[in-house]
């Protein structure tokens, strides 16, 4: 399977300029390509993870990536998905969040011996002569088609500015650039950005006379369409100074199961014979699904000693089997279980609860897990299998652990 294919296949790709010319590029050829990263913040975070993978995949088949990063356009700012125009930083803050996201980086794509680059658009944007720039760049763009592009479609009620309005004139000469520097012929970047990489392979073709292509891929959203990444204490960030390896793990470990094969596909390298023999019981089965995600994506991120650090922290903390010794502990009868038990009776049974009024009021404000997941139907029923080896244990808030051994 070509790496085209295998992007398909994964569910990655989402819109090509160019289909044929493309597969035909990334299979058969070794191309040089680029990504741009807006330096707006002092780490990357989950909405990155997806996009360095993809440059990570196409490295792995031969292909050499640049990441570009915005010294340049994030002076102004990308308005695409947002309604409000970004706040403007300052050169020192902008250079810091690049190195920033250089070091981030390094574990995850080669940059040894130009295998992939780094550059920085403010190199050839910050000095460029705004007069020459309209006679030679700005005249191969259509207000009207601009206008006509979704990230500045949905800016126009709350108020698009000129200022916006040249970053994608700036993106779209990003591509010129990287092309005339390194041989650049292809873009890639996420689905907001089909505009502006449009703009780029046309620039190409009129300044140069040359072809050049675009792909994007979906972003990376739950089940519901909305974006992925956000948590009660804000944003999933790749640096463990902003967020400790283990809460990145437990963000994977208790994704919704309508959310793991996709993310499987997308965020980690197992094959996809393995992830479909993961995920194609569904059920209690997900767990182990969940515990492989959040295992390979945290190895992908922090390194192997810290995913297994998270792996051995969680089953310590929420698992049956682990260091459960000193654990407050009730036992629950065979005969009483039977086929079945609604979680609130249970809970009131070993007075975790008061009522189950108070009951409700925990699982629909999430603060009740059981076994590591979290319960936020109150009408949830435990049955045997809730018990492996014997036991089950319940999450209350975040700091009540109860042990509930079945006998």
């Amino acid at each position: 399977m070509g790496v085209y294919e295998e992007l398909k296949a994964r569910g990655i790709l989402a819109q090509v300029t160019d289909e044929e010319a493309v597969r035909d590029l990334l299979n058969n050829h070794k191309t040089t390509f680029y990504i741009g990263f807006d330096p707006t913040a002092d780490s990357l975070h989950v909405g990155h993870l997806m996009t360095i993978l993809v440059m990570a995949r196409l490295q792995k088949a031969g292909h050499r990536p640049i990441a570009l990063m915005g010294g340049g356009t994030a002076l102004i700012g990308d308005p695409s998905g947002k309604t409000d125009m970004r706040k403007m930083l300052t050169r020192e803050e902008i250079d810091h969040n690049i190195e920033c996201f250089k070091r981030q980086m390094a574990p995850l794509v080669d940059f040894s011996d130009g295998k992939a680059i780094i550059a920085n658009n403010a190199d050839w944007l910050l000095n460029l002569n705004y007069i020459e720039f309209l006679r030679n760049i700005c005249v191969h763009f259509s207000v009207n088609r601009m206008l006509n592009a979704e990230c500045y479609k949905q800016r126009m009620e709350r108020g698009l500015t000129f200022f916006e309005m040249n970053y994608m004139v700036m993106q779209s000469y990003d591509f010129l650039e990287l092309h005339r520097r390194y041989g650049c012929t292809l873009e890639v970047g996420g689905d907001d950005q089909w505009s502006n990489i449009i703009g780029g392979v046309e620039l190409i073709r009129k300044k140069e006379q040359k072809p050049a292509y675009g792909v994007t891929f979906g972003l990376l959203t739950n089940s519901e369409g909305k974006k992925m990444g956000k948590t009660e204490k804000g944003a999933v960030w790749l640096d463990p100074n902003k967020m400790r390896p283990f809460d990145f793990y437990q963000y994977w470990r208790n994704l919704p199961d309508a959310d793991v094969e996709r993310c499987l596909k997308y965020l980690t390298f197992l094959p996809l014979e393995e992830i479909d023999a993961l995920t194609k019981e569904g059920g209690a089965a997900l767990n182990h699904a969940k515990e492989v995600l959040a295992y390979e994506v945290t190895k992908i991120v922090h390194g192997e000693e810290e995913a297994k650090k998270a792996q051995d922290g969680a089953r310590a903390l929420f698992g049956a089997k682990a260091d459960t010794a000193n654990m407050p502990t009730s036992t629950l009868l065979k005969e009483t279980l039977g086929e079945g038990m609604g979680l609130l009776d249970l809970l009131q049974q070993v007075k975790l609860i008061p009522s189950k009024s108070e009951g409700r009021r925990l699982a629909q404000q999430g603060g009740l897990s059981v076994n590591g997941e979290k319960v936020t139907d109150p009408a949830a029923v435990v049955t045997e299998k809730d018990f492996p080896d014997g036991a089950m244990v319940v999450k209350k808030g975040k700091k009540v652990f109860h042990k509930i051994v079945l006998e």
